[in-house]
């Protein structure tokens, strides 16, 4: 055995699976983005309520609102605000028994830094950690005094006044909370008390810490208790026309994927139903078993995974970026965004360029192999395997979410995406997850690992251990399931067009969906 295979095959390849179920575990107890999105979009239809004062006797019109909104939206936003302030809140007891953790330990010895994905293990201290947990304790929070401001303001609204009260004192009461929600809690309780109380500074309150819904109607309550008429009006003007946006803004998150599910769901059916009625025949069976020649082993598949995929993207690039002079942390949206293309490019790069020269030994490659077809039917191939991808891969993240509880981690780019309202920003992170992503994993996962695979295990294996592996390098315990259905469709796609050109239209395709419903829910 050479030095080289060695070398890779029992330190780099430990280390990378090692670095890697830590960072798995590390997004273990970390919240979903999930959680987070499903309030966002909880505010639009809270929003979108004021559509149905107008033509409120149209049988059709109250058919649709009923569709878009639901029967009891208030109640539905108020269960919805319960369950994310109970998950905020097991949230901020594990941070504070992780805290309670490190005081006591470092009193007897000192705590290891703790390697993660971002950053090499090296740069981070035990002080470092105790940190971040401090930072992630105030922002948790910053979050729970929120949800309880939001949270009154729908039991006020449903006339459960009392408990409305209640939730607003007990917020006052707490010694962690920032005096200006503690101020803005006691703003809120005195308009819905009875009799009435005006604090000063109640409006610049209430337009500091609210925002949407919750803002416009504590204002109303505000101004009909001042009597301001003029303002009254402008904020119900204000509220209808934020209705009408809303009311588009949830058509188009939510008719638009749930129509093309509605298709792929017709799709799956017929295709399953070809498949039993013509055999081999049929699309499904095209190629299904037919394997690639692979003149290479394991070990090139190893070498290009571990150290130019992994090596490349967890400590060299991280490594690089940490030295670059550039202020941290970085506050403007359009570097954030601009720094996330950067590093993807560099990782992008770094491993085709592993890719290139760990194949250049066996050129010209046999045939089929990274087949990129204008002329055939790749077109058709992408946007059938997205539709039937929605229906199959939200019908397992149901399943996931149950699982996971709201924990388990996300990708931190959603994130930024949905509250970034910067145009080149949002243009750069369309062009980082819907074009730079499709073409570099594509021809990584489908275009390398997959056919690399049948050289050992037959079709259907091979997609199912390439998806499980596309799905582990995102690095999110909660994003495993989804994503490795979604790889699986994104194999199947790919096995049988033998064109790569078909799984990059439907990882673009997916991506974008995704980017648009984040700037939609955004610009909320």
């Amino acid at each position: 055995m050479t030095f080289k295979r060695l070398v890779l095959i029992f330190v780099l390849t430990p280390i990378a699976v090692l670095l890697a179920v830590s960072a798995l575990f590390g997004s273990w107890q970390e919240p979903q983005f999930q959680s987070r999105l499903e309030l966002y979009q909880t505010n639009i239809a809270l929003q979108a309520q004021g559509w149905q004062s107008e033509d409120s006797g149209n049988d059709n019109l109250q058919g649709i609102r009923e569709a878009i909104l639901g029967e009891q939206p208030l109640e539905s936003a108020t269960k919805q605000y319960q369950e994310a302030r109970q998950s905020v809140q097991a949230n901020l007891d594990k941070v504070n028994n992780k805290l309670a953790q490190l005081r006591s330990q470092s009193e007897i010895t000192p705590i290891p830094p703790k390697p993660l994905p971002e950053v090499p293990p090296t740069t981070k201290t035990s002080k470092q950690g105790k940190q971040q947990l401090q930072q992630s304790l105030k922002q948790l929070q910053k979050l729970l005094a929120e949800l309880d401001l939001r949270l009154g303001i729908l039991q006020a609204q449903q006339g459960q006044t009392d408990t409305a009260l209640k939730t607003w004192s007990e917020l006052q009461e707490r010694s962690d909370v920032n005096p200006e929600f503690g101020e803005t809690a006691a703003v809120l309780s005195g308009l819905w008390s009875n009799p009435p109380r005006l604090l000063q500074n109640a409006q610049e309150r209430i337009q500091k810490n609210l925002e949407g819904w919750f803002r416009s109607t504590a204002l109303v309550q505000l101004y009909q208790l001042q009597q301001r008429q003029d303002a009254l009006l402008a904020v119900k003007a204000a509220q209808k026309e934020t209705a009408a946006q809303a009311v588009l803004k949830l058509a188009v998150i939510g008719t638009i994927p749930t129509l093309a599910a509605l298709i792929g769901l017709i799709l799956l059916i017929l295709l399953f139903a070809q498949r039993l009625l013509k055999g081999k025949a049929s699309l499904l069976a095209q190629n299904a078993d037919i394997p690639w020649s692979t003149p290479w082993d394991g070990e090139t598949v190893l070498q290009v995974f571990i150290v130019g995929f992994f090596f490349m993207g967890q400590i060299f690039v991280p490594l690089v970026i940490s030295v670059l002079p550039i202020p941290r942390p970085i506050v403007d949206v359009r570097l954030q965004a601009f720094s996330v293309l950067v590093s993807y490019l560099l990782v992008a790069l770094g491993a085709l360029l592993v890719l290139y020269f760990s194949l250049k030994p066996f050129f010209p490659l046999p045939e089929f192999w990274f087949r990129f077809r204008f002329q055939n039917n790749w077109f058709l191939w992408g946007l059938g395997g997205y539709c039937t991808a929605l229906p199959i891969v939200v019908m397992v993240s149901l399943i996931n979410q149950q699982l996971w509880q709201g924990q388990g981690g996300s990708n931190p780019l959603l994130q930024l995406a949905l509250e970034s309202q910067d145009g080149v920003a949002l243009g750069i992170f369309f062009f980082t997850a819907a074009i730079a992503a499709p073409f570099f994993e594509e021809i990584l996962f489908r275009g390398f690992l997959l056919p690399s695979l049948t050289r050992y295990l037959p079709v259907w294996g091979s997609i199912i251990i390439s998806s499980l592996l596309f799905a582990i390098a995102h690095l999110s315990l909660s994003e495993i399931l989804p994503l490795t259905a979604l790889g699986i469709v994104l194999g199947v796609v790919y096995t049988r067009s033998r064109n790569l050109l078909a799984p990059m239209l439907l990882h673009s395709l997916w991506n974008s969906g995704t980017l648009l419903s984040l700037f939609v829910l955004g610009s909320n």
